[in-house]
């Protein structure tokens, strides 16, 4: 053996990008300038020009609303409850222009460095951008340690990276493993809950979390697999389940059956990450960290979570608490809508501390 073979047999082998059949990426791999928007400006433009949103990324919603109702000045403390992709914390930065502090939470470990890294390169460092992991819930920490804050923003929608990506079990539209949740490093997942349901508390979950017509035929068909044995670990086996159970209905359309798969997995995820629980702990708390005259915006995407933010609101109203709260939800223009199809559920409510 000849010392230029020795040397070309130790060099990593060059290995050639996955390319995908057809004249369209199927697969959420398979989508590799979505996937690094960086390098691939124009081709994400063209995907978000057709009303799609680019895979592992998240377009923000009612940007112009939230930023015209907050009126964010330099020299202001906020806090950005949900940072997720980065989008709505990008734009408050830009009113801040380097001057003041915006903390920014989230509980995705698996997100939130990305985010980070990527707000870095843009120019915002720890110095005017403060992120920690935790839970919106623990405002009351951050605000201990950071003062009342000047105007918060929480985004309650899931993020499209975390939809998108069949790994984390968000969609029962690909084959994952059927986890849901927020932060994977805790808790447990979709798939160990459902065996400890009974099909009372299934039932209950399907109605309170999502407003599931079918929930008990859903429900008892999901429970009779458990007991037989047959353990429900991906997205794909418990999308036959519900979609086979549905078969028992009459004249059901294929349509029908995809919202039901969306509503069951959506009152799952909800379950397993505690949302509301979570989403009323924050609201408890969230008027002893506003400053005076400190503004908030919530954008919720679940008639569950804005019936929350609207109970709290007006509740806090009457008490004084606050001087003045939404009269009604914002919705996303048609324009806004057309161009991101996930802005079509989103309600926007406000309230200003006294």
């Amino acid at each position: 053996m000849s010392q230029e073979q020795t040397v070309d047999e130790g060099e990593p082998k060059h290995q050639r990008r996955a390319r995908y059949s057809g004249t369209h990426p199927k697969t959420f791999i398979e989508k590799y300038k979505e996937l690094q928007p960086e390098q691939y400006a124009e081709d994400v433009a063209k995907v978000i020009s057709k009303g799609r949103t680019p895979a592992g990324m998240h377009i923000p919603i009612c940007v112009k609303e939230i930023l015209e109702f907050l009126q964010i000045s330099p020299g202001q403390i906020g806090l950005d409850a949900t940072l997720g992709y980065g989008g709505h914390t990008m734009e408050m930065l830009k009113c801040l222009d380097s001057k003041g502090c915006l903390y920014a939470l989230d509980v995705d470990p698996l997100q939130l460095p990305k985010t980070k890294e990527r707000l870095e390169r843009l120019g915002y460092g720890s110095e005017i951008l403060d992120i920690r992991q935790m839970n919106f819930s623990a405002i009351d920490q951050v605000a201990a340690e950071a003062g009342p804050f000047n105007f918060i923003l929480a985004d309650l929608g899931v993020s499209s990276m975390q939809i998108d990506d069949p790994e984390r079990g968000f969609s029962y539209k690909t084959e994952g493993p059927l986890d849901l949740r927020l932060n994977p490093k805790a808790g447990i997942s979709a798939a160990e809950r459902l065996k400890e349901m009974t099909q009372d508390e299934l039932e209950g979950m399907l109605i309170e979390n999502a407003d599931e017509p079918y929930y008990a035929v859903i429900a008892r068909a999901i429970i009779s697999n458990i007991k037989k044995g047959n353990d429900i670990t991906t997205t794909t086996q418990l999308r036959y389940i519900i979609k086979e159970a549905l078969k028992a209905i009459p004249k059901i359309s294929e349509d029908d059956k995809n919202k039901s798969c969306q509503r069951c997995f959506q009152a799952i995820r909800i379950d397993v990450n505690s949302e509301f629980e979570v989403l009323e702990e924050f609201l408890e708390k969230l008027p002893n960290v506003l400053a005076e005259g400190g503004r908030v915006a919530i954008l919720s995407f679940h008639s569950g979570e804005d019936r929350l933010v609207k109970k709290s609101f007006k509740n806090n109203f009457r008490e004084g608490i606050y001087r003045e709260i939404a009269p009604d939800p914002i919705r996303p223009s048609p324009e806004e809508c057309y161009m991101n199809s996930r802005a079509h559920s989103a309600k926007l409510r406000w309230a200003i501390k006294a």
